[in-house]
């Protein structure tokens, strides 16, 4: 019963971190607790099923200083990619059953400040890779390669609008096919955030 309810208790917390309901207007935040509570609710689909294995997950956290976003939102994006990551992943898994053949999933989630004045979060799959054609229109509305019922097409496009328009950022895919997926976030960091970080880094440095 503590066991449970100790799960609960973090199954809560996480749901309460990635809606940010309460958290209408930019805030700095740690954007790793972000990642963190996306990765919680999507566990259930990263564990092995009777008709899936596991899906393995690598973090690559770096050293970043929060970053002043709409938390719900941005959390929502990495929702969105790693879903569509999952999903091409198991389209492989399919895709081996029936050839009898085997490569585990794996999800790379890599973030780290690049030229000192923005952070930058990479989602990479070893996925089946998309083709030129299709990635030109990955971010567009209701554009979709999933089966009928499984896909909106509105999930890259909304990702897409919120780092771009309401972030001043990028959202780029780079791909191809049979060598996996990474999408790469880029997020500009204010300028109190940058001086905390300076801070931080000398700190570090001088240890």
């Amino acid at each position: 019963m503590e066991m449970g309810a100790e799960r609960i208790r973090q199954i809560v917390l996480s749901l309460r971190n990635f809606s940010r309901l309460d958290e209408s207007e930019m805030k700095a935040v740690d954007i790793h607790d972000g990642l963190e509570s996306t990765l919680l609710i999507l566990q259930n689909r990263l564990k092995s099923r009777p008709e899936y294995p596991e899906i393995q997950i690598i973090k690559q956290y770096g050293h970043i200083p929060p970053v002043e976003c709409y938390p719900g939102q941005l959390n929502q994006v990495f929702m969105n990619i790693m879903v569509n990551a999952i999903d091409a992943l198991e389209d492989v898994f399919i895709k081996h059953n029936k050839e009898k053949q085997f490569e585990p999933g794996l999800i790379k989630i890599h973030t780290k400040v690049i030229q000192n004045n923005r952070v930058a979060i990479a989602i990479v799959d070893n996925g089946p890779g998309v083709a030129e054609e299709v990635k030109r229109k990955l971010f567009d509305p209701f554009f979709t390669t999933k089966s009928v019922g499984k896909g909106t097409g509105l999930g890259l496009s909304i990702s897409y609008q919120i780092i771009v328009e309401k972030h001043a950022g990028s959202l780029k895919c780079q791909s191809e096919l049979g060598k996996g997926t990474q999408f790469l976030i880029e997020i500009p960091l204010q300028q109190k955030q940058l001086q905390e970080y300076s801070r931080e880094v000398t700190v570090i440095g001088n240890r």
